[in-house]
């Protein structure tokens, strides 16, 4: 989500659908609702801007990616 992948369009109030077996999670809301909220995203202010915590968001990779360092 933080990124801008599909978890950042999940609004408050949405539907989700887990199927464990399937390995899917679903929200229960059009494609074209999901989209048009994707182009409205925006980067969110980062939170930290000097210390260990901006240290680790600048030289860790997303979860989705492993959340391993990245080479500099």
């Amino acid at each position: 989500a933080a990124v801008g992948g599909p978890i950042a369009a999940v609004a408050e109030g949405d539907t989700i659908t887990f199927d464990v077996e399937a390995r899917r999670l679903d929200v229960d809301v059009s494609e074209s609702i999901l989209r048009e909220r994707l182009a409205r995203w925006r980067a969110p202010v980062p939170r930290y801007t000097s210390g260990v915590f901006a240290k680790y968001v600048a030289l860790v990779s997303s979860a989705a990616e492993g959340a391993v360092t990245r080479p500099r």
